[in-house]
């Protein structure tokens, strides 16, 4: 197929993707009248029901706390898949990005990667007070650790993101999921009821297994994208064959 046909291709993709958009637009509701009922609801019921100031993390983690799971596990599958495909034990694991920064640079990225660390676990362990959670504090802990690939080279944050540690971390984080929800069979309740205390309403204690189960998802998230940026990096920088 040439580039003409192509193109066409793509415009008439493009067109119809476009009516499509137009008329889901058209048919949401006016700005301020929401139409579901079922978010009204939890809105009303979830700081009552699970001591948790956060709906979005009651959700997520206690009343669809099971389709939570698969998603933490769909995850954890394709990082795992990115990294059997690309890893080859023949690459020459010693090549490095020359480390040229200034020192101001380098300062910066330490004093930002300290206070982005800090950032990560506030919103780990705080996303059933305030927005946030597991998953968004784990993918800012990861991001951190890009500023010492900036600031350094390859070589440092190897040794850093390489370590078999991270990856028993990130199967950790996804079976401790799954045993919190298996743990509640020990109180003859179904799988991943919330048989926690739930503590008091706007305490960082409060929420019994939601707390909980954002730690676990904020450690294996964490540990997933560490182990995917360092799979990723390796695999370019072996290919441009830059040296240290």
């Amino acid at each position: 197929m040439n580039g003409a046909w192509r193109m066409r291709i793509f415009f008439l993709a493009a067109a119809g993707f476009a009516c499509l958009y137009f008329l889901a637009v058209r048919n949401l509701p006016p700005w301020g009248h929401y139409r579901g009922p079922y978010g009204d609801v939890m809105a009303t019921s979830s700081v009552f029901q699970r001591h948790t100031t956060d709906v979005v993390n009651a959700i997520d983690y206690d009343y669809r706390g099971f389709d939570t799971l698969g998603e933490e596990f769909i995850l954890f599958t394709s990082v795992l898949g990115v990294m059997l495909l690309l890893r080859d034990p023949e690459k020459n694991k010693g090549i490095s990005r020359s480390g040229n920064m200034g020192q101001a640079t380098r300062f910066g990225a330490a004093g930002s990667y300290a206070a982005l660390l800090v950032f990560g676990l506030y919103m780990t362990t705080h996303g059933q007070l305030t927005p946030g959670g597991g998953f968004q504090g784990g993918v800012i802990l990861a991001t951190a650790s890009m500023l010492i690939y900036i600031a350094e080279d390859f070589r440092v944050f190897k040794r850093i993101t390489s370590h078999p540690i991270v990856e028993a971390l990130d199967a950790l984080g996804a079976a401790g999921y799954a045993a919190i929800g298996l743990s509640a069979f020990l109180f003859s309740a179904p799988f991943l009821t919330n048989w926690m205390p739930l503590g008091k309403t706007g305490d960082v204690f409060s929420s019994g297994t939601i707390a909980a189960i954002s730690a676990c998802v904020g450690l294996e998230v964490t540990a997933a994208f560490l182990m995917l940026g360092y799979t990723y990096l390796e695999e370019i920088v072996s290919e441009t064959g830059e040296g240290g």
